[in-house]
């Protein structure tokens, strides 16, 4: 439950025309604040994860794949399976995983996290609602894979998502693992997976 990849995920870099000019301290403090960057999601990070989530998911659903607590459950114990993509400080899309250590997902890998798998479990993709229709959420999803490449011991990405999204993560090189046995309300799920492994030339043009 968890938005193409194109050939340059990266957003091009502009340059102002206007000219210099003095700015007070505050305008200084602001701008010293990153224009984009990636990171781990904290517990801090929680309550804004959730009002994207819940926007994103909630209106169009009625469900969010995780509520509150289970944000800050997962972000406290596997920070380094999740992504964040902020913009001058602000959360602008992100990205939750855990670790699962059966060949499919099952009912329970909603909710738990196991340690020390070589299975990445992708929860949830959400983009804030100002930001779609920008590719954002085909970015943060191929800079995630790059991510996983790089954390020793991990092999694979499941996810599910409803069939309208499978194009979408077939695009990003998932397959199809077929329908899954989890439900969600009256809601059924295709399961996909993407294989980590074997991507050597992958790793030595990541930053890994």
């Amino acid at each position: 439950m968890t938005q193409q990849v194109s050939s340059s995920p990266f957003p091009k870099p502009f340059f102002l025309k206007t000219p210099v000019r003095v700015v007070s301290p505050l305008q200084q403090r602001r701008h010293t604040l990153p224009a984009s960057e990636f990171r781990n999601l904290t517990p801090q990070d929680a309550i804004s994860v959730f009002e994207i989530e819940r926007e994103a998911f909630v209106s169009v659903s009625g469900e969010c794949p995780l509520t509150q607590d289970e944000v800050l459950n997962f972000v406290s114990q596997c920070p380094e399976l999740s992504l964040g993509w902020f913009e001058e400080g602000q959360l602008v899309a992100f990205i939750i995983g855990t670790g699962w250590d059966k060949e499919r997902l099952s009912q329970e890998a909603m909710t738990q996290h196991i340690p020390d798998t070589s299975t990445v479990h992708i929860h949830v993709l959400s983009v804030h609602r100002h930001c779609r229709q920008q590719g954002k959420g085909s970015i943060l999803l191929w800079r995630y894979l790059q991510y996983l490449r790089c954390v020793p011991g991990l092999r694979r990405a499941l996810l599910i998502c409803e069939d309208f999204l499978v194009p979408f993560y077939l695009k990003a090189g998932f397959k199809e693992k077929g329908p899954s046995a989890i439900t969600v309300s009256n809601m059924h799920f295709q399961e996909m997976e993407y294989t980590l492994d074997g991507q050597a030339y992958a790793r030595r043009n990541s930053g890994c």
